[in-house]
């Protein structure tokens, strides 16, 4: 996992508009022609295009600014107001007659029927493209790294590219770009290329259809753009690297796939945080990996936070034991994300000194109630107020590793007072569980948990009579 020693500052220079989503159901046929009817419920609208990236970037933690041309229109507005209140950086040259871009999907149950366009595609102004590289002049080294998202709106123009890469090069500042077109020459210099096979296949004129061809497009891809490094991403194949003369193809890890829109961003954005980070370009790329993974499993233009990438990461590989350790802060952030999913939390507690098939019998049950179990582990100090002075036999932290190694147990949080009650007010689970031992007593946390649940203990199985046993042998 990716470690953050600094936030990052980030230039971003690009096509900014809005993606619009039309949100409702279809029922039924139109009789005016063999079209569905679909019943708007809601509309939402967010930031796409460079925009995209931006929202990616703010996700991740990093300091944004944006350079970029809009028109002098309504939706020009709506744009600066969606930056201003991800707290962006913003230094927009204002053409006046250019129509800011704004993309509409018309969505039935989770489906994309339609979209249309309204937009200006034309190059801008030399007036504008003047206006842009002055302020980036006057601002590069107040940023770590430059990212351009040529949506081929017209704001990338050749002239302009050739100006940024050049100067940023001078000032030894990595420029990644996610590029459109068929002739990546106007690219020349930067650092990387973000493009997809199709892309990658259009712009090197070669068929990639074995690794020898993918080779030689990378390799014509670098040469001909001048790149640092060369890369193709190979949609669920993951992200090919030259380096070296030598090809690595680093898998994706998407587990389930609903929307690819701004995928793309996504893995510009990571690149450039990660590599802002001064991590290498594998380290990176795998970074880039695992936040494409979180966002196509979301509908709609969408970013991936460092939680998520965490938590995602875990899901992929249970080995990273200490990923389900949290803290209380920790779990609050991860509890109201699982509510917005709809998923249902189930919380448990207790000990847990010495492991036994008791304890994992009890906790696979209390698994079985919902989609994620929070266990909250005593303290050694609140273990020894419970149970005396000569436990706990393992020390929390053990406890806690032990116990966020088994498959059942998704998070699990240490908490220091006698009683869980602060921790599930937190929380607020669906489902809390005891021992059964609790029946006809008040359970803490009932009063917060939409439901209480008892489950009973494997008989014979206790810590208590694990200690005596031990105790026995030894005399």
């Amino acid at each position: 996992m990716i470690k953050i020693n600094k936030k990052p500052n980030i230039l971003v220079i690009g096509d900014l508009m809005i993606d619009e989503y039309l949100w409702g159901s279809c029922e039924r046929i139109s009789p005016e022609a063999p079209v569905q009817i679909v019943d708007i419920k809601k509309e939402t609208r967010v930031l796409g295009g460079a925009g995209n990236v931006i929202s990616n970037l703010v996700a991740l933690g990093s300091n944004v600014a944006v350079m970029s041309v809009l028109g002098n229109d309504e939706v020009g507005i709506e744009v600066k107001s969606m930056l201003d209140e991800q707290g962006v950086k913003t230094f927009l040259v204002e053409q006046v007659g250019r129509k800011t871009s704004r993309k509409t999907r018309l969505m039935a149950s989770h489906s994309q029927v339609v979209r249309y366009d309204k937009e200006s595609k034309n190059s801008i102004s030399p007036t504008s493209v003047k206006a842009l590289f002055e302020k980036f002049q006057e601002k590069i080294n107040s940023y770590d790294i430059v990212l351009l998202s040529d949506y081929n709106k017209g704001v990338l123009t050749r002239e302009l590219l050739e100006k940024v890469i050049s100067y940023a090069n001078k000032y030894n500042k990595k420029v990644l770009v996610d590029p459109k077109g068929d002739d990546f020459s106007k690219y020349k210099g930067a650092y990387l290329l973000t493009p997809n096979k199709k892309e990658a296949q259009v712009a090197s004129k070669i068929e990639i259809d074995n690794d020898t061809h993918l080779k030689k497009a990378l390799e014509k891809l670098k040469e001909d753009s001048n790149l640092g490094v060369s890369l193709i991403t190979l949609s669920e194949n993951g992200i090919a690297i030259l380096e070296n003369d030598e090809v690595t193809v680093k898998p994706t890890v998407a587990r389930e796939v609903y929307d690819v829109t701004g995928a793309g961003d996504t893995v510009l954005a990571s690149l450039g945080f990660a590599l802002s980070l001064d991590y290498n370009i594998f380290d990176s790329v795998e970074f880039a990996n695992l936040a494409a993974g979180v966002v196509v499993g979301k509908i709609g233009s969408a970013t991936a936070t460092l939680d998520e990438i965490e938590e995602y990461k875990a899901s992929l590989h249970k080995s990273s034991i200490e990923l389900h350790i949290k803290t209380k802060e920790d779990i609050e952030k991860i509890s109201k994300r699982l509510k917005e999913q709809g998923k249902k939390v189930v919380f448990t507690n207790g000990c847990f000194d010495i492991l036994h098939k008791g304890h994992v019998s009890y906790l696979n049950i209390a698994k079985s109630f919902g989609d994620v179990l929070i266990l909250g582990l005593n303290s050694d100090a609140s273990v020894k107020r419970l149970k005396g002075e000569n436990r706990p036999i393992n020390t929390q932290d053990d406890r806690a590793y032990i116990l966020s190694a088994l498959e059942c147990i998704d998070y699990v949080v240490i908490f220091d007072e006698d009683t869980p009650y602060e921790l599930i007010k937190t929380v607020e689970p669906d489902i809390l569980v005891k021992g059964a031992d609790y029946e006809g007593k008040e359970v803490v946390g009932s009063d917060i948990a939409k439901q209480t649940k008892l489950v009973e203990f494997v008989d014979g199985k206790s810590t208590t009579k694990t200690i005596e046993k031990i105790k026995k042998a030894e005399k």
